[in-house]
This record gives structure tokens, C-alpha cells and sequence, in this order.
């Protein structure tokens, strides 16, 4: 019963689909994880560690809950249980295991030291690559589409006015909710923060020339006809380590229970081989 739950489970983990679907030398494959999975999970029971852990219902109730929530209905659910040869009270029992495992190793996880401000910042002294702020833009648009020679003219003519008429930003976020043919034109057009490469070739050049403020000329991409307005010029350069401390804080910190967890549990196999 464990060990079909723990198919299930790892089959979507390491495939992203169904055991059922799997073919031969992918079940293959699984048989052996979930065989050692299973071998590792009971050493982590057995262990000092997870005396006296206990499972609160509750907690409990909310993780069966979500594995019914990724279902259309109560039959869709209990059709796919009955598929894997499992009860809702065994699979409620193998839940509780695997709540169980995590609340040991999160046990484990936890007498590890903090890690402090200054790990914090020896690490974005070492790694200011990884802090590297690329230029950005936030940007608006208006976009009108056509599909003759006619409606091109049209909209350019139309395009032309707005860049003159419609130039402060909440004239032209008003104008944007009139004119443009994109969905963003219910937030006035706003774009976001954009980056290079993350906007049609066409109109990148442009963008990453405007100063603060500055209207685009009208510009032309495989989707149609474009003004672009710079609302904010984010200059490129390095993140102050005030603005990452706590990123890096939660990295490490997640790096460093992982690695305790997984010292932990090589502990407990190499004792395993030596009995």
C-alpha cells in the first residue's frame, strides 16, 4: 500500500505523468527509487530523531485536502485511488508517514546554526555576478493593429496625434484605455519593467533610447503599430546588499538545511551498512 503511494508519488516527480503511463525502462527505473525511497524513509522513523513526532490532525486533514483539490470532483479522486489499489484510509495513512518524514527532517534541519548577516554578505561579496542589475525600462504602449493599407494609415495618423497630445503619463495611460488594441490596455497600457530582449526586435532599439518620459515615434512590428512611452529609467549596476540581504538569508538558509538534512541521512545508511 506504502509503495504505491510512493509509485505515485515519484512518478510524477521524475516523469511528470501517471505510473500507468510510464514505459518499461521508466518503470524500471522507478521500482528502484521507490524501492530506496522506501528504505531510506523507514531508517528515518526508526531513528531517534522521530520519537515522539506526531502528525497534528489538522495538518494532516489540509495536505488530503490539497491531493483532492487537484481533482475536478469527488469521483474523478476516488477513481484514481481505487486505479493505484489504495483506500482513502490508506492513503491517509501513507500521508501521514510522509508528514511525518518531513517533520524529522525538518527537526534535523533546525539544529543547524542561523545563518547571520555576515555569512550573508561574505556571500554577496564572493557571488556580485549574481547581483548584477541589467538595464531596465517601465514602459508603456499603445498598440493599434489594421489589416489594409487603409487602416495602417489610420492608425499611424491616430499614433502621430497621441504623441503629441497624450505625452503626461496619465494622459497617455487615458489614451491607451481608449486606443489600444492590446490587453494591457486596461492598466493604461503598462508594460512593466522590461529588459533587453524581452521585446519585439523592432521596437527594442527605441526603447532602451528613450529617456525618462520620452514618447517613442511610431513604430511598426509583426502585430502592428506601436507608440511607447518611458514612464522610469532603472539604470543597470550592482544591488545593494541591503536590497538582497534577505534573499541571500533565505537561500543559504534553505542550502544549508538541505545539506544538514542530507549529511543526516548518509549518517544513518553508512550506520545501516556497518551493522
Amino acid at each position: 500500500m506504502l509503495h504505491a503511494y510512493l509509485e505515485l508519488k515519484l512518478s510524477w516527480e521524475l516523469f511528470q505523468k501517471g505510473p500507468e503511463t510510464l514505459s518499461d525502462p521508466e518503470r524500471n527505473r522507478l521500482s528502484e527509487v521507490a524501492t530506496r525511497q522506501d528504505g531510506i524513509e523507514q531508517r528515518i522513523l526508526a531513528s531517534p530523531q522521530a520519537t515522539h513526532v506526531m502528525v497534528p490532525g489538522p495538518t494532516l486533514q489540509t495536505r488530503i485536502a490539497e491531493i483532492r483539490g487537484r481533482y475536478p470532483d469527488a469521483d474523478a479522486f476516488a477513481q484514481d485511488l481505487e486505479r493505484i489499489g489504495l483506500s482513502e484510509a490508506e492513503l491517509e495513512k501513507a500521508v501521514a508517514r510522509d508528514l511525518r518524514v518531513e517533520a524529522v527532517l525538518d527537526r534535523v534541519a533546525a539544529a543547524e546554526a542561523p545563518v547571520s548577516e555576515v555569512d550573508a554578505e561574505i556571500y554577496y561579496r564572493l557571488h556580485q555576478d549574481a547581483f548584477d542589475r541589467p538595464e531596465a525600462r517601465r514602459l508603456r504602449h499603445i498598440l493599434i493593429t489594421y489589416n489594409s493599407p487603409q487602416q495602417a494609415a489610420e492608425a499611424r495618423k491616430t499614433l502621430e496625434k497621441l504623441r503629441t497630445t497624450a505625452h503626461e503619463r496619465e494622459k497617455f495611460a487615458a489614451a491607451a484605455l481608449r486606443h489600444s488594441q492590446c490587453p494591457t490596455a486596461l492598466e493604461g497600457g503598462l508594460l512593466g519593467v522590461v529588459r533587453r530582449k524581452q521585446l519585439f526586435p523592432e521596437l527594442e532599439a527605441a526603447a532602451f533610447a528613450l529617456a525618462e518620459d520620452g514618447i517613442s515615434s511610431v513604430l511598426e512590428s509583426e502585430v502592428g503599430l506601436h507608440i511607447l512611452r518611458c514612464d522610469e529609467i532603472l539604470p543597470s549596476g550592482l544591488l545593494p546588499f541591503a536590497e538582497v540581504r534577505e534573499r541571500i538569508i533565505e537561500r543559504l538558509t534553505d542550502k544549508r538545511r538541505r545539506e544538514a538534512q542530507k549529511r543526516w541521512i548518509s549518517g544513518l545508511l553508512a550506520q545501516r551498512r556497518q551493522a
